[in-house]
């Protein structure tokens, strides 16, 4: 009898420790280390990883995503012997202000204001930048207005400089409807409901930009806990209440926003993407070629892929960064 409850006790143990394994199995992956520094105006969390010599690619993420977009690009490029920033953009997972009193401006000059802060910080001369949604648009900007700190680009969804004056004009129905967010969030309510509700806000934003991204609350839920960020949802209502020119932006910005309005070329080395199946507003890869003066080329991404190409398809888009740096 009590060699059958020995078995019994053991066979059980056996089988909770392999279901325990099996739900450790199923977690997904996630970076193991995050790193802290001050640049400019910001104490920025980042991912650095890959050899410590190695060409630098920054790779930023967009809205309402974080860096773990890109948690299975970063090895496919360590492997090639990339040294990989990603960085958590202002409003996101571990980066802060390091004044509490600083404004929590979410212009485009000031996304791209910190990623030039963040390589003087870390003596980064010159980097390959990759990104998607506000990422594309920071990276563009930087390759813009300071090309000589610009290797080479990836840019998802191609050029996606604009200007309060563009933002002006207004859309057909059927363009205006797809940034319903963007009205919104010029609303005292709609501020309140997205600080209030910004986990499943973000979910619903997922699932539209992506209609055939088949992910599952794990993989929502591992990104969602960077939206807690105390300034995520002032960052956020900033950045759309600035481009309907409902915000002034700060005046340090001011004359980089009147280049940036000026919709300039950008020069480095640039591929860009689009997934066949992007559901948030997004222009044809035919109205923005032109602004590519460098070398360039156009990939279509086929198979389903939505807006967050980099974590849908992070094969294609690693092999982008890698074709762009040697383009």
């Amino acid at each position: 009898m009590k060699t059958a409850y020995r078995n019994i006790v053991a066979a059980t143990a056996f089988a909770v420790a392999a279901l325990a394994g099996q739900a450790r199995a199923a977690e997904p992956a996630t970076f193991a280390t995050i790193r802290q520094i001050n640049a400019g105006e910001l104490n920025v969390g980042y991912v650095d990883e890959g050899p410590a010599n190695g060409p630098v690619v920054i790779l930023l993420h967009g809205w309402p995503y974080d860096i773990n977009s890109f948690v299975e690009v970063v090895p496919k490029l360590t492997a090639q012997g990339y040294r990989v920033i990603v960085p958590h953009l202002r409003g996101y997972g571990t980066t802060r202000f390091l004044d509490p009193q600083a404004v929590r401006n979410g212009e485009p000059a000031a996304l791209a204001v910190d990623v030039i802060a963040l390589m003087d910080a870390l003596k980064i001369d010159k980097a390959t930048l990759a990104g998607y949604d506000w990422g594309a648009r920071t990276a563009d900007i930087v390759a813009a207005l300071w090309p000589q700190r610009v290797k080479s680009l990836v840019s998802v969804s191609g050029y996606l400089i604009g200007s309060q004056e563009a933002s002006r004009q207004p859309l057909p129905p059927a363009a205006e409807l797809q940034w319903w967010y963007q009205f919104y969030f010029a609303t005292e309510r709609g501020r309140i409901g997205y600080e209030q509700n910004h986990r499943e806000f973000a979910k619903l934003i997922w699932k539209l930009a992506s209609p055939q991204w088949q992910f599952d609350d794990a993989t929502y839920a591992r990104s969602a806990v960077s939206l807690e960020n105390p300034d995520h949802a002032a960052v956020t209502v900033s950045n759309y209440r600035w481009r309907l020119g409902l915000e002034k932006g700060e005046a340090k910005y001011a004359a980089l926003e009147a280049k940036l309005a000026t919709s300039p070329n950008i020069s480095v080395p640039t591929i860009t993407m689009e997934g066949d199946a992007n559901g948030a507003p997004h222009p044809e890869p035919a109205a923005y070629a032109k602004r590519f003066t460098g070398k360039y080329r156009h990939e279509l991404i086929t198979g389903g892929v939505g807006h967050n190409l980099p974590q849908e398809a992070p094969q294609a888009f690693a092999q982008a960064v890698i074709d762009a740096d040697k383009l």
